[in-house]
């Protein structure tokens, strides 16, 4: 009798400790893992979100960049941290496609997380070289419909979001083209200014300097509607290709079994990130659009992430590009 009178003051004690460490979340400075290389455009958006949402929080962002296999590295790392709060995950469209395009996946993007919250969406642009024959976008899918077997589509690697781009293009209009991945979107466009390559779809934070100064052609962009640094410059979809749509979205994670409190504050502080004036400023000079709250909840990324599971396996699957 009296062990179990201890054990349930245990218990209780035990309890309490942990919802005040909850309530008095955070105390010490909070990790994001970002998956991909310093400069790029996740770090980017994570560096600029982490100063931001340090002065909500009162502690330090650490931005930990683990790099490799197209973001599955820092995913599992992810996966596997202490859910206790000070570990974070911001990844891109990458977390909907690494089941499709990983024969073996050491993590669950729907099982092994709790969802936080999106944050941006950056939208793609398609492209062609300076002096590619094609001026708009009927005359590209004429040209490569008629040349297909010698045009050359670049992208960032397999798995980068350009590559998906790019696929989806090719299905779009019924033909296969010669893709040719780069390690990264910096020498993939210089490879299209070069002229050693014909098309691409690449990230606004990428393209719009390049579509500035006509070094490229442009032929639309891949969102619903247009875009605020690219005003002129028409919809894919409006100029035929139906339900065309691709962008760069980022979702915050935490390892599964973070504490629904912490969550709570940890969206909380997204949300006011994302309307803090440098942020906005930061935001529209890359050419990201920031997410409405209305899809800025962690129900609404679960959500989001399973849709787009579910549009890119199959068109994955039918590329027949997969990665050991």
């Amino acid at each position: 009798m009296l062990f179990k009178r201890t054990l349930i003051a245990l218990l209780a004690v035990s309890a309490a400790t942990l919802a005040q460490a909850q309530s008095n979340w955070p105390t010490r400075p909070i990790t994001l893992v970002v998956p991909f290389a310093a400069g790029g455009p996740t770090d980017v958006v994570a560096r600029t979100l982490g100063v931001a949402m340090s002065k909500t929080l009162g502690q330090s962002i650490l931005i930990d960049n683990k790099l490799g296999a197209g973001g599955t590295i820092a995913a599992s790392f992810a996966a596997r941290a202490a859910p206790d709060g000070y570990t974070f995950f911001i990844h891109h469209n990458g977390m909907a496609t690494s089941p499709a395009l990983y024969r073996k996946l050491s993590f669950d993007p729907m099982k092994d997380f709790e969802f936080v919250s999106q944050a941006v969406e950056v939208p793609m642009t398609l492209l062609a070289r300076k002096d590619f024959p094609a001026n708009n976008l009927q005359e590209l899918i004429a040209y490569v419909r008629a040349n297909h077997e010698k045009i050359n589509l670049a992208n960032a690697g397999l798995g980068a979001v350009s590559q998906l781009c790019g696929l989806m293009f090719q299905r779009a209009i019924g033909v296969q083209v010669t893709e040719v991945p780069f390690q990264g979107t910096a020498p993939a466009m210089n490879a299209l200014l070069g002229g050693q390559v014909d098309i691409m779809c690449d990230q606004t934070t990428q393209t719009v300097p390049q579509i500035q100064a006509g070094n490229v052609k442009l032929y639309g962009v891949t969102t619903r509607t247009r875009v605020k640094v690219l005003p002129n410059a028409p919809t894919l979809a409006e100029q035929g290709l139906k339900d065309f749509e691709v962008v760069v979205w980022h979702g915050i994670y935490a390892p599964k079994g973070t504490p629904k409190a912490i969550i709570d504050k940890m969206n909380a502080a997204v949300r006011t990130a994302l309307k803090d004036p440098e942020v906005v400023k930061r935001m529209d000079a890359l050419g990201a659009e920031i997410v409405p709250d209305a899809t800025n909840t962690p129900e609404a990324l679960h959500v989001w992430l399973k849709s787009e599971i579910d549009k890119w396996g199959p068109v994955i699957k039918a590329s027949g590009k997969f990665a050991d």
